[in-house]
C-alpha cells in the first residue's frame, strides 16, 4: 500500500514538473518570438530612413484656386499671364520640405511627426501623433497593427513645429516601459547620473528638422488627480514669460535625481521623455533635455 501512494505521488509530482516546465518554455517561446518581430519591424523602418531618397508627389499648383492650365483660359495676353503667375509665385510663401530620410516614412504613414535616438541605447524611433486619439499607438505599431510594444507617442498637446514654425516650449513623448528593454524599457538607466552624463545627447528630429537636447534632469513622479495643487510636469508645455520658466525649472529641480542644467530663458526649448514606473500608483519615469541652441 505504502509503495503504491508513493508512486502516485511521484507520478503526479513528476507529472506536475513536467507541466510547469512546458509552460515556462512554451511562454518563453512565444516572449522570443514577439520579441524578435518587434525587432524585425523597428529594423525594417530603420532601414527605410537610411535607404530614403524618393522625393513625395508635388501637388499641382495653382493660382487662386485654379490650376494654372484652366487659369489660362482667363487670360488672352500671354505676357501679362505670365507677369501674374510670376508675382504669384514670389509672393507664395515656400512650403516646408521633409527630411529626405523620412519622405518614405510619411508617405507610408502621415501620423509620423519624427524620430528619437540616443545613441548606445535601444531607443532608435519613429514618433506618432493622433490629435483624435492620444493612447492609440500605445497598443498599434506604426502599420496600424496590434502590438504591445505600440509606438513612441507625443502628447496632444504638444507642437513639434512645422518648418520654420516655433515648437512649443516642451514637448513630451510618451512610450511603454517594455521588460524586453524595446521602446522606454530602458529609459530608466538615467536614473543613474553617471548614465545620464554617458548618454546626456538626445536626438529628436521633426519631419523637417534634425535637432539635438542636452540632459537637464532625471527624476520619479506620477499622475495626479485633476484636483490635486502639485506640480505635474506634463501639464507644462509653453512658456512665455520668464516666470513661467523659473516654475518649470523650479518644479522639476525639486524632483529631479540630479541636475546637468539649472539653467533657462525665454526661446529655449524643452524636450521631456516619459514612462511608467512602479515605484507607486500611476508612477512614472521622466527624463527632461533642453535644445542646443542653433549656432
Amino acid at each position: 500500500m505504502g509503495n503504491s501512494k508513493t508512486e502516485r505521488l511521484n507520478r503526479a509530482f513528476t507529472f506536475i514538473f513536467l507541466v510547469t516546465a512546458f509552460t515556462v518554455l512554451f511562454n518563453s517561446a512565444v516572449s522570443a518570438y514577439y520579441a524578435r518581430r518587434e525587432e524585425e519591424l523597428q529594423e525594417s523602418l530603420r532601414k527605410l530612413k537610411a535607404d530614403s531618397e524618393e522625393e513625395l508627389p508635388v501637388l499641382t499648383e495653382s493660382y487662386n484656386g485654379l490650376p494654372y492650365s484652366g487659369f489660362a483660359l482667363w487670360m488672352k495676353d500671354e505676357g501679362l499671364r505670365e507677369k501674374m503667375v510670376q508675382e504669384a509665385e514670389a509672393m507664395k510663401p515656400s512650403p516646408p520640405e521633409i527630411l529626405p530620410q523620412y519622405r518614405e516614412l510619411y508617405s507610408q504613414n502621415n501620423d509620423m511627426v519624427g524620430w528619437l535616438f540616443i545613441e548606445d541605447t535601444p531607443v532608435d524611433y519613429p514618433v506618432m501623433q493622433t490629435p483624435w486619439d492620444e493612447s492609440y499607438y500605445l497598443s498599434y505599431d506604426f502599420y496600424g497593427n496590434p502590438d504591445k510594444n505600440g509606438c513612441l507617442v507625443m502628447d496632444t498637446s504638444s507642437d513639434p513645429g512645422k518648418g520654420m514654425d516655433t515648437p512649443s516650449t516642451n514637448i513630451i513623448i510618451h512610450g511603454h516601459t517594455m521588460k524586453s528593454g524595446a521602446m522606454f524599457g530602458k529609459l530608466k538607466l538615467y536614473a543613474d547620473e553617471e548614465y545620464g552624463r554617458a548618454h546626456s545627447v538626445i536626438n529628436f528630429d521633426t519631419l523637417y528638422e534634425e535637432r539635438e537636447y542636452d540632459l537637464v534632469c532625471a527624476f520619479y513622479s506620477k499622475v495626479y488627480y485633476e484636483n490635486e495643487d502639485v506640480f505635474k510636469y506634463y501639464q507644462f508645455f509653453q512658456a512665455d514669460t520668464q516666470e513661467e520658466l523659473d516654475a518649470w525649472m523650479k518644479g522639476i529641480s525639486e524632483l529631479s535625481l540630479y541636475m546637468l542644467d539649472t539653467e533657462a530663458e525665454p526661446g529655449d526649448e524643452f524636450l521631456t521623455l516619459s514612462c511608467c514606473s512602479y515605484q507607486t500608483d500611476d508612477g512614472r519615469f521622466v527624463v527632461v533635455a533642453k535644445r542646443r541652441r542653433k549656432g
